[in-house]
């Protein structure tokens, strides 16, 4: 977690990027330089991040934006209402989005990692 994250938001970028590769080692690099420019007001989740890019350096993604990290969520029931996205833009953090793909099923930032807790 980073003092200028709130923790739900460093919580699922720790969980999201835990994977040992280079793009989520870079990008779990640049998190302490990150803080929130806006969020989304429907209550999901979504961020829009600013960086300071002269402080570290860019993950290997191919430039332009691009979704370089990614969990799908699945519930303790085994249903699958989202995924959480983690978009760049020439290798920066740019926004962490969190989508829902059931109207049964609230998928917020909360939930998210409760269910990226339970799969690990």
């Amino acid at each position: 977690m980073t003092a200028s994250l709130p923790a739900d938001i460093a919580d699922v970028l720790a969980a999201v990027l835990n994977a040992d590769s280079p793009i989520n080692a870079a990008l779990r690099e640049q998190v302490p330089h990150v803080s929130v420019r806006e969020r989304c007001t429907c209550g999901c989740g979504t961020a829009y991040f600013e960086l300071d890019t002269g402080k570290v350096e860019p993950a290997p993604t191919a430039p332009g934006t691009v979704v370089a990290a990614e969990a799908q969520l699945v519930t303790e029931a085994g249903e699958c209402p989202g995924e959480v996205l983690v978009f760049t833009q020439n290798g920066y953090l740019s926004w962490l989005e969190v989508c829902s793909w059931s109207d049964d099923i609230e998928v917020t930032l909360v939930a998210a990692l409760r269910w990226l807790r339970t799969r690990s």
